[in-house]
């Protein structure tokens, strides 16, 4: 009988990522226009292509060769030209790859014909960013949302690659031509879809009755966006000390997670760390997150987290708004903090004009200058949120008994005590702001509330 393990494992496979360079002219790269009209440079070509490189590093794929490939006008057949396709057909045996990446979206006439030319599986960005998130997913919901994006991406990818979607399927007693194998094909994807499209109307309808249930607790909500591998999920388990898995690694987080926020102030707040951005996020993963995204734009407080670090943090920081208005295009700005985060990686020249930067912000909150990693700036961020969240809400006077001592305990957790007086009799007076929730909680609790003369 023989000892010897068989070894199953899947080998690595070896890429090429191929960066379609669209700029005719060969100068800088054109800027494009932030919400607010400031100009934003595109991304470097070093940049795009370590983006897309990380991309690939997220799907245990080996990076053999990297590749900018000039596009003067954009070939419908094979988006390059001939020369370029033989070209990247050479490098490609030279470095024995095995699947070819596209740092852009391709038609799908124009991956068919790149996968026959080159005699490799050919990726575009769109299946790469699907494929990952299809990895990720964890919860049913997330699972749902990208099985829903993949379908409505493939659908528009069966174009008669095999043989087998010619052939015809006779149908009825005549014998007719029936309907070929391309068109069952398809009409099966669309029946899935629309399957997948009522399971997420299911899960759409659950959240909104969690939505209205978290509604009537009274603590405020605080949401964390930004681009992938900002350090969300880094900043999110150090407010709340939980364990959230965090990784120097693109889109490592993507199902939504709320935990407890204590403030200063010793109040409470539920904050939730969700799937980050990216630049061109394919329209059918943000079709499809719409619910959860949707979720993250009604919450008090939205911080923005931004990785200063990085050289393209204009354009990242742009892609998020892009996606943000998209979804909500009258969203409420006043309610969005900026969160600038990896400042323990910048040298003291870089901080000292960073900080210069956050001085002179002309939004409407000012930026926050933090470390995920090291806490610098968390503290007075977390004083910065609790001003924040309670700056909406209702102030109220209130005469407690000195037995009152759980309502008191309420008040001072989840409002803020703006002024208090302890009378010779031992009746508590108290000046509070309270939240619309907590003011709807107060009102369950008492039955009504008694405004007070000044004291």
């Amino acid at each position: 009988m023989t000892t010897k393990f068989i070894d199953r494992t899947p080998g690595i496979q070896r890429a090429v990522i191929i960066d379609p360079d669209m700029n005719t002219h060969g100068g800088a790269q054109p800027s494009v226009k932030q919400p607010q009209g400031v100009p934003v440079a595109r991304r470097y070509e070093e940049s795009r292509i370590d983006e897309a490189a990380g991309l690939a590093i997220a799907l245990d794929l080996e990076i053999a060769a990297t590749h900018t490939a000039r596009v003067r006008k954009p070939n419908p057949a094979t988006l390059f030209g001939s020369g370029k396709v033989e070209e990247i057909a050479d490098l490609c045996d030279e470095v024995e790859a095995d699947v070819v990446i596209i740092n852009t979206t391709l038609t799908p006439i124009q991956q068919r014909n790149l996968e026959k030319a080159w005699e490799k599986k050919v990726v575009d960005r769109t299946g790469l960013i699907l494929e990952i998130f299809g990895r990720r997913a964890r919860t049913k919901e997330g699972k749902l949302q990208v099985e829903l994006a993949r379908l409505e991406y493939e659908r528009s990818r069966l174009v008669r690659t095999w043989t087998h979607l010619e052939r015809q399927r006779a149908t009825g007693t005549t014998g007719g031509p029936g309907e070929t194998q391309i068109e069952l094909d398809r009409r099966m994807i669309a029946d899935k879809i629309k399957v997948l499209k009522g399971d997420l109307e299911e899960v759409r309808r659950t959240r909104n009755l969690h939505r209205s249930a978290r509604k009537k607790v009274p603590y405020p909500i605080v949401a964390l966006v930004g681009y992938t591998n900002a350090g969300k999920s880094t900043l999110f388990n150090h407010l709340t000390r939980a364990e959230v898995l965090a990784k120097d690694m693109l889109f490592a987080t993507l199902d939504t997670t709320l935990r407890t926020l204590k403030l200063p102030n010793g109040r409470a707040a539920i904050i939730s760390d969700t799937v980050g951005f990216i630049s061109d996020l394919p329209h059918e993963l943000v079709a499809a997150f719409r619910a959860t995204l949707e979720e993250v734009l009604e919450a008090d407080l939205i911080l923005h987290v931004r990785d200063m670090s990085n050289p393209e943090a204009e354009a990242q920081g742009h892609d998020v708004m892009q996606v943000l208005n998209h979804i909500h295009p009258e969203l409420d700005t006043s309610r969005m903090l900026e969160v600038w985060n990896k400042v323990d990686l910048l040298d003291e020249e870089a901080k000292d004009i960073l900080y210069a930067r956050a001085l002179t912000d002309r939004a409407v909150n000012k930026p926050h200058m933090v470390s995920a990693i090291t806490g610098e700036g968390i503290e007075k961020l977390l004083t910065d949120i609790a001003r924040k969240v309670d700056e909406a809400g209702t102030e109220i006077d209130v005469e407690l008994a000195p037995q009152d001592g759980q309502l008191l305990a309420f008040l001072y957790n989840q409002g803020r005590v703006l002024g208090r007086f302890d009378d010779e009799e031992g009746y508590i007076h108290l000046k509070v702001k309270l939240s619309d929730q907590a003011l709807g909680r107060y009102e369950q609790m008492t039955g009504s509330i008694k405004p007070q003369d000044q004291w």
